[in-house]
């Protein structure tokens, strides 16, 4: 994604998608409600935008959804009493996980040498 003003390029469109279709607004009724253009809405949702601090937390007051989920934050894949020591992942994130390791062999080049085998994985992609 890019530009990373508002919320560190971490925001994730399509559960900003997903959230607005829940409560049935079209990108232009949220954008409305927002005070943003609906190319606004439609660049946050493709990862074009990112929204700022302010339109950030519009969005989780009417979309009713917690930053975590906008986020992709929203797993905790390791959980202590001590708050310090959560760790949260995006559902997502797990997914592509799993599916590497439906891949004995991908997975141990990716556990033992992670640079260097999405280095392999993008060049084979660009050929």
């Amino acid at each position: 994604m890019t530009s990373t003003r508002g919320c560190d390029n971490l925001f994730i469109g399509d559960r900003l998608k997903e959230a607005r279709i829940r409560k049935r607004l079209s990108q232009q009724q949220l954008g409305d409600m927002m005070k943003v253009s609906k190319v606004s809405i439609c660049g946050y949702e493709k990862g074009n935008r990112t929204p700022n601090i302010n339109n950030f937390l519009q969005l989780l007051e009417i979309l009713e959804v917690t930053p975590d989920y906008l986020l992709g934050r929203d797993v905790f894949a390791i959980r202590d009493d001590d708050e310090q020591y959560t760790i949260a992942l995006a559902n997502e994130d797990l997914t592509i996980l799993n599916e590497i390791k439906k891949h004995p062999k991908l997975y141990k080049l990716l556990y033992n040498d992670p640079v260097r085998t999405v280095e392999l994985i993008v060049r084979k992609l660009n050929k």
